[in-house]
């Protein structure tokens, strides 16, 4: 029981982390028109 919960927390904090690094935008870079990115709130 104490080794499904360790894996279930582990499990749980690996899926919050999302991507590393900051955002970047889409596409090509010669290609973005804007570069910036909405802050999100």
């Amino acid at each position: 029981m104490m080794r499904a919960a360790t894996l279930l927390l582990a499990l749980g904090l690996l899926v919050a982390c999302g991507k590393v690094g900051a955002p970047r935008p889409p596409g090509p870079p010669d290609q973005v028109t804007f570069p910036r990115v909405y802050p999100a709130r």
